[in-house]
């Protein structure tokens, strides 16, 4: 699943974890798999397998109401969403294509910004068919004088929730147009009965992010990833930060440029 935050095997009646692991195995031989990784799934594995990656998590519990959400974030948290309803912005949650496009938009300065490529908008595409137009999504928007300056993301099944995707405009952070799409979608799910909104995962570094998701009274725990290798047959840790010029390179590239980098990197999403 591109892009899943967390994905653990799902192991069913009949079929218990010895023959699941003796299936993808025998699958990763047959096919000459160099690897295969699960993104989450600690209890069902071996007690050699040894985490790949290790992130946060973030977990809201959204089933205690908007008065008790509300009275449980930081102080922070609560100053900014007040500041941002004073500053004239308005707030909507959309399921329209023209409404990915203006968080695609916001999406790829923040990707710059972080000195990242954006994905392609034909990933945007199939998100909006596949999730948003089977009702599973949406999309919440932030704007100053009818101008688009944050956006989010949000996917829901059943009782749970998940924050995928968060952009804004940078030369108007001061507005906190963040904060406001964020409670707004947070409000949307308690409205349509979810139980537990997940922030998506955290780089360990990432010290500031971080403290943001705990800032809105969210529960932390750690998410682990496992890759085995069939060269050497091992769980192995091979994870690898990007090189620094390469975030300083996407950092200062063009917004055109960088998405044609994106799309070249991330041709599998088509």
């Amino acid at each position: 699943m591109p892009f899943s935050d967390f994905c653990a095997p799902l192991v069913f009646d009949g079929w218990g974890q010895e023959s699941l692991m003796e299936r993808l195995l025998e699958l990763g031989r047959e096919r000459k798999w160099r690897y295969f990784e699960l993104r989450g799934g600690r209890k069902m594995l071996p007690p050699s397998a040894r985490a790949a990656e290790k992130y946060y998590g973030h977990k809201l519990d959204l089933t205690i109401g908007i008065e008790e959400l509300f009275a449980r974030f930081k102080s922070p948290v609560r100053r900014a969403i007040r500041k941002a309803e004073k500053s004239g912005l308005s707030v909507e949650a959309s399921k329209t294509w023209e409404a990915m496009l203006d968080f695609y938009r916001l999406h790829v300065r923040t990707r710059r910004r972080h000195g990242l490529p954006p994905q392609p908008l034909s990933f945007f595409r199939n998100i909006d068919e596949q999730v948003v137009k089977a009702g599973l999504g949406f999309v919440v928007l932030a704007k100053r004088h009818l101008r688009p300056i944050a956006a989010a993301v949000f996917f829901h099944s059943g009782g749970e929730a998940l924050y995928k995707f968060g952009a804004s405009d940078e030369r108007l952070q001061e507005v906190r147009g963040n904060n406001l799409v964020m409670w707004e979608g947070i409000k949307r799910l308690v409205g349509k009965g979810v139980k537990t909104m997940h922030f998506g995962r955290t780089t360990m570094s990432d010290e500031g992010l971080r403290r943001f998701k705990l800032s809105w009274g969210t529960k932390e725990e750690i998410i682990e990833y496992f890759k085995f290798a069939f060269g050497p047959n091992l769980w192995v840790n091979t994870h690898r930060d990007a090189p620094e010029f390469c975030n300083q390179l996407f950092g200062r590239l063009p917004l055109a440029a960088n998405r044609l980098v994106g799309t070249l990197v991330y041709r599998h999403l088509d």
